[in-house]
């Protein structure tokens, strides 16, 4: 009913940059909040960055002022801007989304299938 699908992952080098871009599709009444977590291997899924639906952003120390998170509403996309990239930036990136489907529904947290960004020389 509602598919949340990423792209952008892959291969790049400590002090590079990469987009990450997620679109919500399907049965979609409203979106509030929208966000990215990761997973390192061997380690717990931790949240990166969220946007409210009215654009207040919130960050994890460890990527504030290096990412950017962004959405464009009228597409039901999130993104995530990634520059300065470290090697401990390497991780599964899932972007997740609160979605409502009708006017009389509750709100849904929906996820993504996630994407791997691997940062290394």
């Amino acid at each position: 009913q509602v598919q949340l699908g990423e792209s952008g992952g892959g291969l790049v080098q400590p002090g590079g940059s990469l987009r990450l871009s997620c679109a919500a599709s399907g049965s979609i009444f409203s979106i509030n909040t929208m966000g990215w977590y990761r997973q390192a291997p061997g380690k717990q899924r931790e949240l990166v960055a969220t946007i409210t639906s009215g654009g207040t952003s919130n960050y994890a120390s460890s990527v504030k002022g290096r990412f950017t998170i962004s959405r464009d509403n009228a597409k039901n996309t999130v993104y995530l801007q990634m520059n300065s990239l470290k090697p401990e930036d390497t991780a599964v990136y899932y972007c997740n989304a609160y979605v409502r489907t009708g006017t009389s529904t509750p709100v849904y947290l929906y996820w993504g299938q996630g994407t791997q960004v691997t940062v290394s020389s």
